[in-house]
């Protein structure tokens, strides 16, 4: 089994995750922006955007998040939702994935052809950085999970840490120590999911 495969298997979504790496701040912002760096994009358009939240800011996320959520969800089943949120907030940091749309509108523009295409893209290297950067960090033993509650916090996370105005909110990674292991991973069959030809 080649490394990369390895490295592929040790990226799990952990949820049991503490404020216990001994990895500093600096360390893990400098990890991630290479990645960032070294992740792909159509046309080298570089539409990646991350925000690094660390400590109360961190914590201030998962607040916001249970504000925006507490209307929206039924009373009975919110202290479930509760409960999600305080194991995300008990990590060490969460890293928020942007795409800067001002760029994939003036690639719009300047390519017309392929004009319906650039969001894709920009979806699609937006879905690359957040593997290669939940992958990076699985190598250096810190867990992570991967979350979506966009668009619901969008408005109160933009006006919280000043976000640009063009950059639109794609994901949140949540990490942290591992404090429990990822359970065992189901595969379909091969035979369900891919085909050959010669």
């Amino acid at each position: 089994m080649t490394e990369f495969i390895q490295a592929l298997k040790k990226r799990r979504s952990i949820y049991a995750l503490g404020d216990n790496l001994p990895q500093s701040h600096d360390e893990i912002s400098a990890l991630v922006k290479e990645v960032v760096r070294e992740s792909p994009s159509s046309f080298n358009s570089q539409t990646q955007r991350a925000v690094f939240l660390f400590g109360d800011a961190h914590k201030k996320l998962w607040s916001i998040t249970e504000e925006a959520l507490k209307p929206l969800t039924p009373a009975e089943a919110f202290p479930n939702t509760q409960a999600k949120l305080q194991s995300f907030a008990a990590g060490t940091g969460t890293i928020l994935f942007f795409e800067d749309m001002d760029i994939v509108k003036n690639l719009q523009e300047q390519f017309e052809l392929y004009a319906d295409n650039f969001p894709v893209w920009s979806e699609q290297a937006s879905g690359l950085t957040q593997a290669n950067v939940w992958t990076a960090l699985a190598q250096e033993n810190i867990g992570a999970n991967l979350q979506h509650y966009n668009p619901v916090i969008d408005e109160a996370v933009a006006k919280e840490w000043s976000i640009p105005s063009q950059w639109k909110l794609r994901a949140q990674l949540v990490f942290g120590s591992i404090e429990a292991e990822a359970g065992e991973k189901e595969y379909m069959e091969d035979s369900k999911r891919f085909l050959e030809f010669n």
